[in-house]
């Protein structure tokens, strides 16, 4: 008897569940195992002290109660996830507990005592809550987006959702698969197919199809879903969600009607730019030339004799018809710059430079120029681009020179690497003439732009918006620095070889 009692003590004892028996209409503590003495916080010496003296913060909290009707009725009580205060370390705090107050009886079958047994859940009930929160986060996330939420049990094929799923499907009541399957568009029903096929290596699904409604309507929706397999990698749902974006839809298919309309209409004001460009060549020119010829031997005219007006008057002619020459050469280059394609070869950019050189005798010996030039490297490019490039930056250099001062122009260059290591040319044309107010640094560069008057420098104001573009057709870039009345410098950086074989 006495190692019987001893095994049941060393149980109670040993048992990780808190453990207690209650006596008397006072609930007197006959026995308290470690686990219920931790659980209650108050210290060790709780045997023979009333329940309430031990805990009197649930004297308000029906917990004394439930005990005492127990030990009278004799009809257990048991409780889940109920919230205990209790006070511990002089603070009080709040637990979760499943507890059972169970009634003791005699061998006649009088109650004398109540088994108080329980469990705390306070961290189960935090986690609980959690994903509860979680839960209701998505929820209200989820609505608020427009979307709608389905679940498919691929065994029975019926469909559980919430959400906008069945505004967007246009559905009352519940649905099986087949019948949601059989409300898509004849047109997409291969999408979808193909959709699952794919899903059954990758286990995703994602595809737009349309919707198409009792009345016909037709709406676009976005599913995107989630295999979901058991422990054996068989299918046995499918979760997902469900996305109205018909407006989307709708939107996109307008922008590509635009997109379709501007790019006729582009392809035509192209068109319209290249006739004229045709026209300007063949039209235009041949006039041009005629009143520089006739204007040419009006002058020497030997039987003529000219006053001192009628030579200015027939100097403005000849610099009128020169200057109409310039801007008609300059906007057919920069109409139809774009409409050839060139091929790629090796550019010797010494030689080009010699030709400039040669091309600009000209200005050079009638201004004194002074060009400092240092060896420069080959490169990869389209000879009558890069000709016309540095043709019209070494000219402007000469050109925007100083009244009173012979041009100087110097050349460098340095071959620099980017961040993907590609090796460029970075190449640097410095004059010391009128200079540049950094303000319009970026101006130069626009077609037709003009800092000066034509009456103070010639030209058309499209030599620059050419090299920019000659620039960027060879994948590189050009800037501009410069002072005011203290020179300019046009930085070129240009691939040494370029990816393709044509521009």
């Amino acid at each position: 008897m006495y190692y019987d009692l001893k095994l049941l003590k060393d149980i109670v004892d040993n048992t990780p569940l808190p453990i207690a028996v209650y006596t008397g209409p006072d609930l007197k503590v006959e026995l308290a195992n470690p686990a219920m003495i931790r659980t209650w916080g108050k210290g060790e010496h709780v045997i023979g002290r009333n329940y309430l003296d031990i805990v009197p913060e649930i004297h308000n909290q029906q917990i004394f109660d439930q005990a005492l009707t127990v030990l009278k009725t004799g009809i257990a009580f048991h409780a889940t996830d109920k919230k205990v205060d209790l006070v511990i370390n002089g603070e009080i705090k709040s637990h979760y507990f499943n507890y059972s107050f169970i009634p003791l009886a005699d061998t006649q079958g009088h109650i004398y005592g109540v088994m108080n047994t329980g469990a705390d859940v306070t961290a189960l009930h935090q986690a609980k809550q959690e994903v509860q929160n979680s839960d209701e986060r998505l929820r209200m996330a989820i609505e608020s987006s427009g979307m709608g939420t389905y679940e498919i049990d691929l065994a029975t094929k019926k469909i559980t959702a919430c959400g906008n799923f069945n505004a967007i499907c246009s559905i009352e009541g519940k649905i099986t698969n087949e019948q949601l399957i059989s409300k898509l568009h004849p047109d997409d029903q291969a999408l979808r197919e193909k959709a699952h096929q794919a899903a059954e290596v990758t286990g995703k699904i994602s595809y737009e199809a349309r919707i198409v409604n009792d009345d016909s309507a037709i709406r676009w929706v976005k599913i995107d879903g989630k295999i979901i397999k058991d422990e054996n990698g068989n299918p046995i749902t499918i979760i997902g969600i469900i996305q109205d974006i018909h407006e989307q839809k709708q939107f996109e298919e307008e922008l590509k009607k635009q997109v379709a309309e501007n790019t006729v209409e582009l392809q035509r004001s192209n068109d319209d730019l290249l006739h004229f460009a045709n026209v300007v060549s063949h039209d235009l020119k041949e006039p041009v030339r005629k009143i520089k010829t006739f204007n040419s031997l009006l002058r020497h005219e030997s039987k003529t004799t000219f006053d001192e007006n009628s030579i200015k008057y027939l100097n403005k002619v000849d610099q009128s018809a020169q200057r109409m020459q310039t801007i008609i050469e300059g906007i057919l280059a920069y109409s139809t710059l774009d409409k050839k394609t060139q091929p790629v070869e090796k550019i010797n950019l010494d030689e080009v430079v010699e030709h400039i050189k040669t091309d600009l005798e000209l200005i050079i010996n009638e201004k004194g120029a002074i060009l400092i030039i240092s060896e420069l490297p080959d490169i990869e490019g389209a000879p009558i681009l890069i000709h016309q490039l540095f043709y019209n930056l070494i000219h402007n250099a000469l050109k925007f020179s100083k009244a009173d001062q012979p041009p100087r122009v110097i050349i460098t260059s340095a071959i620099i690497n980017d961040a993907n290591g590609m090796e460029l040319l970075e190449i640097k044309i410095k004059d010391y003439g009128i200079g540049l107010d950094p303000i319009y640094a970026e101006k130069i560069f626009n077609a037709f732009e003009r800092l000066h008057s034509k009456d103070e420098f010639e030209g058309n104001g499209l030599g620059l918006s050419l090299c920019r573009k000659i620039v960027k057709r060879h994948h590189g870039t050009i800037t501009a620095t410069g002072e005011h009345n203290n020179g300019a410098e046009f930085i070129v950086i240009l691939p040494l070889k370029q990816p393709a074989s044509y521009l």
